[in-house]
Order: C-alpha cells, then structure tokens, then sequence
C-alpha cells in the first residue's frame, strides 16, 4: 500500500524551492493549512522528517535532500503521462521549458524557434536566458525540460550533447594601441598580458572558456573590470575601455561596422562548443524531440 501521493510530493517540491509553506500554498493555488497538512502527511507516511526549520523557513535535511530530485523526476513522468494519454493532447498547444546561456539564446536560438514555429506551430517555448551555471542548475533541479550552454557541464546526472562549435576572438576598438601595434606583427603574450582586460562574471561559460583558453598561455588574466553581459562587454570594448576574448558570432556585426577589431595575435586558434543539456533517464515528449530536431537541423560551424 502506498504511502504518499502525487499532490504531496508536489505539495514537497513546492515547498522544497519556496522555503515555506506559506510561500509554497501561494504557488501551486492551495491553503496554507492545507499544505502544512499534507507536508505533515508525508513525513507521517514516510516515518522520517524532511525539513529543519531555520527562523520562519523550511530548510531540507539530508533525508530530504535525498528525496527532491526523486519526486521531481516522479512529477515529471507523471506530467509527461499527462500529456501522452490526454485525447485532446494533439490538438492543444504544447509549452516547452527551456534555459539557454546567453550568447546562445541572443544569437543562435531565434533561427531554431523559427524553424520549428514552421515544423511545429503547436509547440510553445518558455525561453530563460541566464548564465550557463544558473542555466545547468535550473536543468539539475527539472525546473525546465532542456538547458543550452557554452562549455562544459559540470553537473552529475546530465546528459550533454555537442550542438555548434564557435570561435573565440579577441577584439579590441580600432582606436587601441594595441591595434596598431598589431597592424606590424601579431600581437604575443607580454602584450596581450599588460591589456585591459573585460571579462564576464564567474559562473558564466564564455569566462570559463576564455580563462580555459588564454591562462595556459598568459597565465595570468586580471579582469580590468567584470560585466554580466557579453553584449556589454563588446560595446565597452568599442568604446576603447580595454580588450575582451568572445564568441565571433556575437562580436561579427561590430566587426563588419568597423566598431571592432579582431586582434591578430601568436596565440592558437580558439573554439567552443554549443551543448545540449538534460537530466539523465529523462524521456523526451514528442514536442521536446521536435524542439531538439530543430537545433540539429542548424548543426554546423559557426565559424570556420
């Protein structure tokens, strides 16, 4: 005989992630007394506690630890039957969640929503743009069915499929120095060592990438100043307030405006890759193997 229910493992996540019932009752549309009830059901049930309180908030323990990616996996299959078996299912729109880096989302992922707005007019994408660590997190935690990332994955228990390869380049405004000084020869590494340097936050996958690509050469890279935009980061560097490494794709359109400069150095050329993320195990829906068929269908060099 069952122990628990769908509604109180769902009533568990909820609050897992609010941090308390009261917040928790907001967000899944339920009393508050209620949803101390059924909390309280299933640790009755379950012989074990899952909480410590902390002040006014609900913190997990490791039992409860243990148990949340469980019961997110266990709604998600559910949802998933939901879907499948629903007679209405194929006639009704159908919402993605999906994260994607930002780079990825700003400039790689409109083509793909658009082309599988013509494949797939049925299939409704929830797009959050964040950095790739948050991106990664919000894929571990199911809070949505597909991450984006640049660079690598770092996190147990997901699976990763190479997407797009990208360059890296290092730029600068025509009017740095350093510009003319490579106009006479490529730039080596005492010069590019003494640059200012714009960078992305920690957490990012372009400033993983970038330190992954220069540090064994520079072995050092002091961040003039850091930014949480690589969009940021590139108009700033036009502006003359220091150099920065990013994607080609982003920085191409400045480039051909003549706003930026690829500096030519001795450094080796450098790439990234795109990558698909999910949770191992998970089964892709019809609509989520249609949405990753469309990144597939752009799958080439983005830069050669």
């Amino acid at each position: 005989m069952l122990h628990l229910t769908l509604r109180q493992l769902e009533i568990f996540c909820a609050v897992a992630q609010a941090g308390t019932t009261v917040a928790a009752a907001d967000a899944i549309a339920l009393s508050q007394s209620a949803t101390s009830a059924a909390l309280q059901q299933l640790e009755q049930g379950l012989s074990v506690q899952l909480f410590e309180r902390v002040g006014k908030r609900l913190v997990l323990n490791d039992a409860g630890r243990a148990m949340l990616p469980q019961a997110l996996s266990l709604l998600e299959q559910a949802r998933g039957m939901e879907m499948a078996f629903s007679a209405k299912a194929a006639h009704m729109p159908v919402r993605l969640r999906v994260a994607a880096s930002t780079t990825i989302g700003t400039y790689a992922l409109p083509q793909v929503l658009a082309r599988l707005a013509q494949t797939h007019p049925l299939v409704r994408v929830d797009l959050q743009i964040a950095n790739t660590l948050e991106v990664g997190e919000a894929v571990q935690a199911l809070e949505v069915d597909l991450g984006l990332i640049e660079g690598t994955s770092h996190w147990p228990g997901l699976e990763v499929q190479p997407w797009l390869r990208d360059e890296l380049v290092i730029v600068a405004s025509p009017e740095d120095a350093l510009c003319e000084q490579a106009r006479h020869k490529p730039l080596g590494v005492a010069a590019l060592r003494q640059a200012a340097w714009l960078l992305r936050e920690a957490g990012s996958g372009t400033r993983e990438m970038v330190e992954h690509a220069l540090l064994p050469h520079l072995h050092q890279l002091p961040a003039s100043a850091t930014l949480g935009s690589s969009e940021a980061i590139a108009r700033c560097v036009a502006q003359g307030l220091g150099i920065s490494c990013l994607s080609r794709v982003l920085v191409q359109a400045l480039v051909q405006s003549h706003a930026l400069q690829v500096l030519p150095t001795t450094l080796p050329r450098m790439w990234r890759h795109f990558s698909l993320v999910q949770r191992a195990g998970k089964r892709r829906s019809p609509a989520l193997e249609a949405f990753v068929q469309a990144c597939l269908a752009s799958e080439q060099p983005l830069a050669d």
